[in-house]
């Protein structure tokens, strides 16, 4: 009877663990092949390349690597004396060519008070057409003044939104070209968390789902929501040959390997102290609406 209870006893207890080891096997299977999470995720945020408006020397660097700065704040000038003479240049020109129209607005006036027996209509003519290009060159010189004022007041190169400096080793002295990227500036209100999940795991991911986010090296944890989910993304295996064929590229592959699609994901709050630096590791799960208590493995 004792041999029996013994042989009962260990085949109980090797079922139970047989039944835990199964259950456990079963719940890693479906957590880390079905459940939405990914180690795959990163930090972004929109980078604007500041460039200058007009070409010149840099004569002030008024800002430094990685400083904070805001919509408006100055980053730069740029030599201003020659953009101060052309527009007093341009001044010069306004001021003549108003005299020149005022001296043709009384031609014209004049004309008009007089009878065809004192002038002929040719001559009328004649002083209409002389003001009116009197009317086109001062419109132009204005023009040209405007132009010379934007010229001067794009010398000063201004932040287009609030952010932080980034990669800047700009020195005074440098000819910056018109056009030509000088300055690197994170936009940090656009800051967010794109996780580049599977394609298999797509399907319980949905717009509005609380997010967790673990940033590497960090025992912060972050939250955010699922904004959307990308459109599309690149086909590797198909390109387009000479005659404009689809030329796919074949494959022999046994095991096919899942697709990353991005998930753009808005966060609840920015931390303080610039830890949350755009191009970071970051772990995102996708958490239920209803519990958010899900437990993660780590």
């Amino acid at each position: 009877m004792k041999t029996i209870a013994s042989l009962i006893h260990r085949f109980a207890v090797t079922a139970l663990a047989v039944v835990a080891a199964l259950a456990v096997g079963h719940y890693l299977w479906a957590y880390y092949m079905d459940a939405p999470w990914t180690r795959d995720g990163r930090v972004r945020a929109d980078v604007v390349t500041v460039a200058p408006d007009v070409s010149g020397f840099a004569t002030e660097i008024l800002v430094k690597d990685n400083q904070v700065v805001h919509r408006g704040d100055v980053l730069m000038r740029i030599d201003r004396a020659r953009f101060a003479l052309a527009l007093q240049q341009a001044d010069a020109v306004v001021a003549g060519r108003k005299a020149t129209l005022e001296q043709a607005d009384l031609d014209l006036k004049r004309y008009n008070d007089l009878t065809t027996a004192a002038v002929s209509q040719q001559k009328k003519e004649q002083v209409v057409a002389t003001q009116q290009l009197a009317q086109a060159s001062y419109d132009q010189a204005l023009a040209d003044r405007g132009l010379a004022q934007l010229n001067l007041d794009r010398s000063e190169i201004r932040a287009p939104v609030s952010g932080r400096i980034s990669n800047m080793d700009l020195r005074p002295g440098t000819y910056v070209t018109a056009g030509k990227g000088v300055v690197a500036l994170v936009d940090t209100s656009s800051l967010r968390v794109d996780g580049y999940f599977e394609e298999t795991k797509l399907a319980r991911i949905h717009p509005g789902d609380p997010v967790r986010i673990h940033l590497m090296g960090d025992s912060e944890e972050l939250t955010g929501r699922v904004e959307s989910i990308a459109a599309g993304i690149e086909d590797r295996d198909r390109a387009q040959g000479s005659n404009l064929l689809a030329n796919v590229t074949p494959t022999f592959s046994w095991v096919r390997l899942a697709q990353r699609v991005p998930v753009r994901i808005t966060l609840d709050a920015i931390p303080d102290g610039g830890t949350l630096v755009a191009g970071r590791t970051a772990t995102v799960e996708i958490l239920p609406r209803k519990d958010t208590t899900v437990a993660k493995a780590k």
